[in-house]
C-alpha cells in the first residue's frame, strides 16, 4: 500500500480481512492487476478474495485475470467457480454480474444447459464416427466410460457432464486439447445462435449512454386492483464514440494478432484467432476477430480471404488507425429504443419469446427504469395486442437496422421484408408482392433481379429508410 512493493501474492489466508486496493488515503494509487491463479472450488471464497482489491473509497477499480494454462482440461475448474458464481449472483442481487464480477461469460459455464446439449451432440457425433479427435471404441478403452447400449448406437443414460469431464482430466493433454476444441466450438455455436436469437440470458444489464431522453411513453395497461401500470416507452440514446487508442492498438499487435488493411474502405484492423465453431458434421470452423477502433467483428477465416482485408505493414496500419481515431474521436450515435416497463408479468405472455434480456436505465431527468427492450418492427404487433397501434409508428430506418441485423422478418404496409443472401451480399428483400404492382414498388425506389427465373424485388440498403417510408405511405 505504500509503493515500496509493486506485487503482492496472497493465499486463502491473506484474503480475509486485509485490504489491498488503491485507497484514496494510501501512497501507492497505481491500479491493481489482480492475477486468480487459483479459485479453488468455493464460490465464496473466491469472491472473499477478489474482494482484497475492489473496495470502496478507492482511486480506480482493479482489473482481475483468472489464469489458466493451455490444458483445456483445466478449464473444467474455471467452470465450476464460474458455475457457482453465477449463482450466488443469482441468490443475492438477481443479477448475474454482481457474483461473478463481469469476469466470466456463458461459454466458461461446461454445467450450464447450452453444455449439457453440446455434450449430447458430441456423443451423438462420437458414434457417428465424425470427429477427428478420436474414435468410440478409443474415447470408451482410455476414459472406462460405457457408451454403446445392447442393439448398437448410443445407451439412453449417458454419463453426466460432470462424470464425462472427470474422465477427461485422466487423457493426456494433446488428446485432451483435441476434444476441447470441438466440445467448446459446439458449446460457443449455441451460444452465438442464443445472442442473435435475442435468448441469452445474461441476467439485468445497465444502458449506459451520454444522454436517454423520453420521447414518448404509452399505457398499455392497467391494473384493476392496485391500478400499477404497463407502459412502452420511446426512448432516445446518444452514445460517444470511444475509439482505441493507437499506443494501445500497437501493444496488441503481436505473433497472433496481425494488423490489417482494407484496400476498398481504406480502413485498419486487427486481426486475432479467437473462439471456434463446430458443425453438425463435426468440422471445427475456424474464426478471426477483426478489432477495429470502435467495434469488433467475427468472421470464418475461408471467408476472410474473399475479403478485401489484407496484411499490412505497421507504419500503413498506424496511420490509418489514426486517422480513423481522430474521425471518431467526439462523434456520438443516436439510436431509438422501445422499452416495455412497469407490471410486466401480466403481459409477459404477449412479449416476444425471443429479445428476452431485462434491462436497466436512468433517464436524463433522473427516473429509473426496469423492463424488456422490444425490437423497432414488433412494437407495432405488440401495440395491436392492446388496441393502441395508432399512437405508435415505427421508422422505415428502424426496421431496416432490425431486419439486417437479427435477421427476423418485419412487416411493411402490405408486404414482408427479410434479409437475403444473394451472391455473397446481404440485401433486404421484398416478399408478397404481386405482379401488378412492380411499377409502383420501382417507382419508390425498390430494384428487380431474375434469380432462377424467378423474378424477386429488393430494397436497397444504402436508402432503405427512405424506400420503407414511402412504401408504409
Amino acid at each position: 500500500m505504500r509503493g515500496a512493493k509493486k506485487i503482492l501474492i496472497f493465499s486463502d489466508a491473506g484474503g480475509t480481512g486485509r485490504s489491498y486496493h488503491a485507497s484514496l488515503t494510501c501512497e501507492n494509487q497505481s491500479r491493481r492487476n489482480h492475477y486468480l491463479l487459483e479459485p479453488g472450488w468455493r464460490a465464496d471464497a473466491a469472491i472473499q478474495g477478489l474482494g482484497r482489491t475492489h473496495r470502496t473509497h478507492q482511486a480506480t477499480a482493479p482489473l482481475f485475470r483468472p489464469v489458466s494454462t493451455d490444458c483445456r482440461g483445466e478449464r473444467r475448474f474455471i467452470s465450476t467457480i464460474a458455475r457457482r458464481l453465477d449463482s450466488l449472483g443469482a441468490l443475492t442481487r438477481g443479477q448475474r454480474q454482481t457474483g461473478g464480477q463481469g469476469l466470466f461469460d456463458p461459454r466458461d459455464n461446461l454445467e450450464s444447459d447450452y453444455a449439457k446439449e453440446s455434450l449430447e451432440q458430441w456423443f451423438r457425433l462420437l458414434a457417428d464416427g465424425k470427429l477427428r479427435s478420436t474414435t468410440l471404441d478409443q474415447f470408451q478403452k482410455l476414459t472406462g466410460l460405457e457408451l454403446e447400449g445392447e442393439g448398437g448406437g448410443l445407451k439412453e443414460d449417458l454419463p453426466p457432464i460432470q462424470r464425462w469431464l472427470n474422465r477427461i482430466l485422466a487423457l493426456r493433454i494433446a488428446l485432451q486439447n483435441a476434444i476441447f476444441d470441438e466440445y467448446l466450438g459446439l458449446i460457443e455455436a449455441r451460444i452465438e445462435a442464443a445472442k442473435e436469437a435475442g435468448t441469452l440470458d445474461l441476467g439485468v444489464e445497465s444502458i449506459n449512454a451520454e444522454r436517454i431522453t423520453i420521447l414518448d411513453r404509452t399505457v398499455i395497461r392497467r391494473d384493476q386492483t392496485s391500478g400499477a401500470e404497463t407502459e412502452i416507452l420511446r426512448l432516445e440514446t446518444e452514445e460517444r464514440y470511444k475509439p482505441l487508442a493507437l499506443d494501445r492498438a500497437l501493444r496488441i499487435l503481436g505473433e497472433d494478432a496481425r494488423p490489417m488493411v482494407n484496400r476498398k474502405s481504406g480502413k485498419a484492423a486487427i486481426r486475432c484467432s479467437t473462439y471456434s465453431l463446430t458443425d453438425d458434421d463435426g468440422e471445427i470452423v475456424r474464426r478471426y476477430e477483426l478489432v477495429r477502433p470502435t467495434r469488433s467483428e467475427r468472421m470464418r477465416q475461408d471467408l476472410l480471404v474473399e475479403t478485401m482485408w489484407e496484411e499490412a505493414s505497421e507504419d500503413e496500419f498506424a496511420a490509418l488507425w489514426q486517422a480513423e481515431v481522430e474521425e471518431m474521436s467526439g462523434k456520438t450515435r443516436t439510436s431509438t429504443l422501445y422499452l416495455v416497463t412497469g407490471l410486466l408479468l401480466p403481459v409477459w405472455d404477449r412479449l416476444p419469446d425471443d429479445h428476452v434480456q431485462v434491462w436497466r436505465l436512468n433517464t436524463d431527468n433522473g427516473e429509473s427504469f426496469l423492463g424488456r427492450i422490444v425490437p423497432a418492427p414488433l412494437v407495432s404487433k405488440l401495440a395491436d395486442a392492446f388496441g393502441i397501434a395508432a399512437t405508435i409508428t415505427v421508422s422505415g430506418a428502424e426496421t431496416a437496422k432490425h431486419v439486417m441485423t437479427s435477421g427476423e422478418i418485419a412487416t411493411v404496409g402490405a408486404y414482408r421484408l427479410k434479409r437475403s443472401l444473394v451472391a455473397g451480399q446481404q440485401r433486404l428483400e421484398l416478399l408478397d408482392w404481386p405482379h401488378t404492382r412492380l411499377a409502383e414498388l420501382k417507382a419508390v425506389g425498390c430494384f428487380t433481379e431474375i434469380i432462377q427465373h424467378k423474378t424477386r424485388m429488393f430494397v436497397p440498403v444504402s436508402t432503405a429508410a427512405t424506400v420503407i417510408d414511402r412504401i408504409t405511405a
